[in-house]
């Protein structure tokens, strides 16, 4: 809805002053009769106007085409007795307001129509006084046969600018959970580990205590060492979310399931070739969450994990001998493998999942083949 003082019409090409002026012109042509009775009609004819102008822009779709209709008729009076054409323009403004693709249609043609008409019949009858405002006739028929147009597009262009900035807006918000969400799984998957090692190596120690002190000793030292690598990780992933090779974390892998007094089998090259940092550090974050997810849950005795780089993928394999998932589980349920699953696809890998006496987690990674052309 529209305040009184926005019935000027805005953003069309023309200022406001000139709006204004249109406004007040009416009354000049009015004057300019000799009958009284014709200026009073010429006033009450204009206010009747604007009147209806205002209430087409706070009517609802059943009334604005009545008060639309109302104002070409005046104009065609205004424009039949006192050679007053510029109404048309403020219709033809109100017209391009209209959303709807059948109304503005109709009521565009009939307003051109009935401006043309009105127009060609008062220059023919009264060629004397209008030739001199022939040049302002023109642009005013080529302004409805325009503005309308440029009107309905400028709003429309409003409109989707309006639908993009909320979009971004959503994006934004997206952006801050998504942020979030791989924060709280990146400080599962880190803090998870580290603290499964402290609390294996704990109760090691523990039971070391009295027949071994030397080696509970030596337990505590790798106690202390773990808990000032995670927060020297912590630190590290906050400050620059540093990347992790693919070599360093089968050192901590192995360190991890050892801990849990299981037997660590690693085959394969943890060097691969090819592989974006990016790449290299979702499967080494896998790799640690798998890890921890056997310490934790499994029961088994032995793990196993196998590195394998074709031309086409790379292919990681962590085995364990242990329960294995129970037929009932949804395995995507949690911060675990849901989170494995979502990295892998965030670099358009899979993962694979069976279970059968233990458990076998494959990572499947498209590979990065760099093509060198000879120099020739």
């Amino acid at each position: 809805m529209q305040n009184w003082y926005q019935i000027i019409p805005k953003n069309t090409g023309l200022s406001i002053y000139v709006w204004i002026i249109f406004c007040l012109l009416p009354f000049f042509f009015i004057f300019r009769s000799s009958s009284m009775y014709e200026m009073l009609f010429g006033i009450l004819m204009t206010l009747i106007f604007f009147l209806a102008y205002r209430l087409s822009f706070i009517s609802n779709s059943r009334f604005v085409y009545l008060w639309v209709s109302v104002e070409i008729v005046i104009s065609i009076v205004m424009t039949a007795l006192f050679g007053y054409i510029y109404f048309a323009l403020f219709i033809a403004y109100f017209i391009g307001n209209i959303r709807h693709l059948g109304g503005f249609l109709s009521l565009y043609i009939v307003h051109l129509t009935t401006t043309l008409i009105a127009v060609t019949t008062t220059f023919i009858y009264q060629i004397d006084s209008l030739f001199p405002n022939l040049p302002f006739i023109i642009i005013t028929v080529i302004g409805v046969i325009l503005l309308p147009f440029t009107v309905r597009y400028r709003n429309q262009q409003q409109k989707l600018e309006g639908e993009l900035e909320d979009a971004n807006e959503r994006i934004s918000q997206l952006m801050v959970i998504e942020e979030r969400e791989r924060i709280a799984r990146d400080l599962h998957d880190t803090l998870g580990q580290k603290l499964s090692m402290i609390g294996l190596k704990s109760d090691l120690a523990r039971k070391l205590m009295t027949a071994h002190p030397e080696k509970a000793n030596k337990e505590v030292e790798d106690i202390r060492n773990t808990a000032r690598t995670a927060l020297k990780e912590v630190r590290e992933m906050v400050s620059n979310m540093k990347g992790t090779k693919l070599e360093d974390e089968i050192v901590r892998v192995q360190q991890i399931i050892e801990a849990a007094e299981m037997h660590f089998q690693f085959e394969g090259d943890p060097h691969v070739t090819n592989t974006p940092l990016l790449v290299e550090n979702v499967l080494s974050m896998c790799l640690k969450e798998a890890a921890t997810n056997i310490v934790k849950h499994s029961g088994a005795t032995t793990c196993r994990v196998t590195i394998e780089q074709s031309p086409t993928e790379i292919l990681i394999g962590i085995e364990d001998d242990g329960k294995g998932l129970p037929a009932t589980l949804d395995p995507f349920r949690g911060n675990g493998l849901q989170g494995m699953r979502e990295r892998l696809e965030f670099v358009n890998g899979k993962l694979e999942i069976e279970s059968n006496n233990g458990t076998t987690l494959q990572f499947h990674v498209p590979n990065v083949i760099k093509n060198k052309e000879k120099e020739g």
